[in-house]
């Protein structure tokens, strides 16, 4: 009976969670596979079950990750992953594909996958023009490698030549394509950018409208290669029916195009079509000395705008934005500086402390040093320290989100707008923490 019990907990956890879960035993088999997963895959009860017994019925036809797993023996942490799901929606996650061990022995394989596909689509939103036109003079950046992309789309501009952009999200491509505008040896009346991520037919029409008109325009397809292969034929089409009205003609990509095209997502003739010159815009990883000089920007017009007197970061916490890797490029620093400009009133630099909880946590490794103390009750010196997983698991659950309560001193929508949950699951777990606590001081 305690068995069945202690089943039904497990059950209700993994249902409860926020991360989507699944799992396969020795044989590969699967054996978990819970409502986040199934709702993150675009997936019905029904057609989640059908696809289990299909992949019980064609184990080992073809490989999955968690297959790789189960047979190295490695984890693999912290992997991002963008998709299409069954519904036609962009879902990109964080996963975790981890190794289930006793005794050294493998059980199973566990996958543990974290929607972050709100924050991707935030890094996707171009970086501001602060209602300024952005010119290759404006742009914060001292590293070769991006004088070498400017001094490109400076030729570029100069002979009125298609460009592919090519680079990861929030790198600033939409930057350049607004600099080459501005750069041109002819004036153009507009720059219209063409979001393809979005509904397809719209860019279309959008293109068909404007491609006629007698003035020229500068048009940027952002991301083109997210439309169909149908409607990139249409394009290209339409930009050689109308090459001799001089328009200037600039798409963007997130990935090597040779890559997208022998997968199936970029059209060959398309990519012909603005190969004449291709720049690769460098992620913020590869360019670290371009941090510096983008915090001091918009310190800058925060002191304009705002009338602080903040003059810059503490040196712990300029080392921290020097050792992290930006994945989501200068748009994710962008963002956090939003985030800490919102707690800035009088104080002249930015301390560690005013770092949002979720960054601190993500940056904690890089000065290990600094951890809290208290998190020594996580660490597993011996045997007399061990507990069964489920208790370790909740144990860590409570202790990070007391501390980010503390942190936002206790307003529950902040501290759950910053962990990434719901405001209902936060309090379902607050109440189940003072439920515990209340029946461990009656005991």
């Amino acid at each position: 009976m305690e068995h069945k019990h202690l089943l039904q907990i497990y059950e209700f956890i993994t249902e409860m969670s926020d991360n989507g879960i699944r799992a396969i035993d020795i044989q590969g088999r699967p054996v978990v596979y819970n409502q986040k997963m199934k709702e993150l895959e675009g997936l019905t009860n029904e057609e989640a079950e059908k696809r289990i017994a299909k992949e019980i019925i064609q184990f080992g036809m073809e490989e999955s990750i968690l297959q790789q797993v189960l047979q190295s023996g490695q984890s693999i942490k912290n992997q991002k992953k963008t998709f299409w799901n069954e519904k036609g929606q962009e879902i990109t996650t964080i996963r975790n594909i981890l190794p289930i061990e006793n005794d050294g022995h493998i059980l199973g394989v566990v996958e543990f996958a974290r929607d972050i596909s709100a924050q991707e689509f935030m890094m996707y939103q171009p970086l501001r023009r602060y209602g300024q036109p952005l010119m290759f003079e404006t742009i914060t950046a001292v590293s070769d490698v991006m004088r070498n992309v400017i001094s490109t789309a400076k030729v570029a501009a100069a002979n009125r030549i298609p460009v592919m952009l090519i680079g990861e999200s929030g790198t600033g491509k939409d930057m350049i394509a607004e600099g080459i505008h501005h750069a041109l040896s002819e004036p153009n009346s507009q720059f219209i950018t063409l979001i393809c991520r979005r509904d397809e037919a719209t860019v279309i029409a959008q293109l068909e409208k404007y491609v006629t008109e007698l003035s020229n325009i500068t048009f940027f397809a952002e991301r083109i290669e997210y439309l169909s292969m149908d409607a990139q034929e249409k394009i290209v089409k339409m930009l050689k029916q109308h090459e001799k009205k001089n328009h200037v003609f600039i798409a963007s990509i997130g990935d090597d195009p040779i890559e997208l095209i022998s997968t199936g997502k970029l059209s060959k003739r398309l990519y012909y079509f603005f190969s004449t010159i291709t720049i690769q815009i460098p992620s913020l990883r590869e360019r670290k000395e371009d941090i510096m000089p983008f915090v001091v920007d918009y310190l800058s017009r925060l002191r304009q705008n705002v009338g602080c007197i903040v003059k810059g970061l503490e040196a712990d916490v300029e080392q921290i934005f020097l050792s992290y890797d930006w994945p989501g490029n200068l748009k994710e620093l962008e963002v956090l500086l939003d985030e800490i400009a919102s707690l800035i009133s009088t104080e002249e630099y930015i301390t560690k402390d005013m770092l949002p909880i979720y960054f601190r946590w993500k940056t904690q490794e890089i000065n290990p040093k600094d951890q809290h103390t208290d998190t020594d009750l996580f660490i597993v010196q011996s045997e007399k320290d061990l507990r069964p997983l489920d208790q370790y698991i909740r144990e860590v659950e409570d202790y990070y989100i007391l501390n980010a309560l503390s942190f936002f001193k206790g307003n529950v929508s902040q501290t759950a707008k910053a962990l990434g949950i719901k405001r209902q699951s936060l309090q379902y777990r607050m109440k189940r923490m003072k439920a515990v606590e209340e029946k461990e001081y009656s005991e």
